[in-house]
């Protein structure tokens, strides 16, 4: 049995759980060999390198490409970052060991980042290449940051642990993501040592510019089908569950237990990721089932996510959305029976590399939903100076979502569940494979929207 599982930022950051619960010491019953860890940055860390997730407050490499004062921000990572070594002595991190690795690594990265300011200002070189190259190197610290730690921890306490470093820092080698991890992986052996890789991998496409901040799940994917593995896992801080358990609550979200994983694309179609499409794709191909667990919860056996999956009962599985979208509308009076006419909409959303997240269509009107962070201030006017009509408006959309809600009723009562709680729909849309109904509200209702949702149609059929 060979399982790959990453570990993220949040459970990284709790490693004396992941150390009792999930990998175990050599004597519990939980402890075997047979075992890849693909490990995350601690929480927040990734925030400090590049920028906060959420707030969009600037980190190292935001500073660097505005041409400000980056090396103080270094010096805070560096001290947050041996705190967080500091928290983990009394499991059996070495700190005089692991400290060197880090001021080793971060130093490093301050000399290449100052020799990029002098290529810049060169001006030989163009801005965005070096810009790229700076985020690379940024993002590989804190996976390397952790993954070295993980190693440290597991051989103090008796474990035999190998390092898979791949973040090729020092290796001039033109490897692509794919190769790389051949290249690393070609001289252990999971049967006989633990292995942690660095969720980051070093690479000719760059992992950062295609993939983002979903880039460890990129190295997940690749390892787990590269070495064949049984099972891939994801050690969360929540099970994937009915509805967002900081929305309605812990004790009100239904740990969803099976699932296939056209389920897992819709939910990262809205930003709902159990994990990045581009990684469960190659998984779904392999036929490698994806399993979700809560670190904190290790006995419970998570959401097993494979590819036929279908519910043996009709029944809505999630509930899920976001409030960070808006919808654009275009209305003309010579769209009707006009071929073609959403056509010249979608080149100019390509254009400004936009997609969209829903549409809905009547004679004379396109409703688009997009991520509000994908709007610029040039698409509306062009928009504007085109057709007769452009809206924009703030919104929410919420969604229900399930492996089989193919079934009459469930439009009817998921649209009564908004309207008894004086939610109204602003767009609707539905597909004929029925495994997504997408309602966009006012931004102000999302949470009570969910929580009503998942009330109506998620724990009132659990407690039938």
């Amino acid at each position: 049995m060979l399982t790959v599982e990453k570990i993220g930022g949040t459970s990284m950051y709790q490693f004396q759980n992941v150390l009792k619960d999930i990998i175990g010491y050599p004597s519990s019953e939980r402890f075997h060999y047979g075992r890849v860890f693909v490990v995350s940055a601690y929480a927040g860390v990734t925030n400090m390198l590049l920028e906060d997730k959420k707030t969009k407050a600037p980190g190292i490499y935001q500073h660097f490409i505005k041409g400000e004062d980056y090396t103080t921000s270094i010096d805070h990572l560096l001290s947050e970052a041996l705190k967080i070594n500091e928290s983990f002595i009394d499991i059996g991190l070495d700190g005089n060991v692991c400290r060197d690795f880090l001021i080793e690594r971060i130093m490093q990265t301050k000399a290449y980042l100052n020799s990029m300011e002098d290529i810049i200002a060169s001006g030989y070189v163009g801005r965005d290449s070096i810009f790229s190259a700076a985020r690379e190197l940024l993002a590989s610290i804190g996976e390397a940051h952790s993954a070295f730690n993980t190693v440290n921890i597991l051989r103090n306490n008796g474990i035999l642990s190998d390092l898979v470093d791949l973040t090729g820092f020092r290796d001039s080698k033109q490897l692509s993501i794919s190769e790389r991890i051949e290249k690393s992986f070609r001289y252990v052996n999971p049967q006989e040592a633990i292995l942690v890789a660095t969720g980051y991998t070093k690479g000719i496409e760059g992992i950062m510019r295609e993939y983002q901040r979903g880039y460890s799940d990129i190295t997940f994917s690749k390892i787990a089908t590269h070495l064949e593995a049984d099972e891939a896992i994801i050690h969360k801080e929540y099970h994937l569950s009915s509805a967002d358990p900081k929305v309605v609550g812990v004790d009100k979200a239904i740990v969803v237990g099976r699932t296939n994983y056209d389920v897992a694309d819709q939910l990262a179609d809205i930003g709902m990721e159990a994990i990045h499409p581009n990684a469960s794709k190659p998984l779904e191909m392999a036929g490698i089932n994806l399993r979700i667990k809560n670190t904190f919860e290790p006995d419970h056996p998570g959401t097993v996510i494979s590819n036929d999956y279908i519910g043996p009962q009709a029944k809505i599985e999630i509930i899920a959305g976001s409030d960070k979208i808006v919808v654009l509308e275009i209305h003309d009076s010579s769209m009707v029976g006009e071929i073609g006419f959403d056509l010249e909409i979608m080149n100019k959303f390509m254009s400004h590399n936009i997609s969209y997240i829903m549409k809905a269509t009547n004679a004379n009107s396109i409703s688009l939903v997009i991520w509000e962070s994908d709007l610029n201030d040039d698409l509306v006017p062009e928009l504007e100076a085109e057709y007769q009509t452009v809206t924009l408006q703030e919104a929410a959309i919420v969604c229900v979502i399930g492996s089989n809600i193919a079934m009459p009723k469930i439009l009817a009562r998921a649209a009564n569940a908004l309207a008894k709680n004086n939610i109204n729909i602003k767009c609707v849309s539905q597909s004929l494979r029925q495994v997504n109904m997408q309602f966009v509200i006012d931004r102000k209702m999302y949470k009570k929207a969910i929580i009503a949702l998942n009330e109506d149609l998620c724990l009132a059929d659990i407690n039938q």
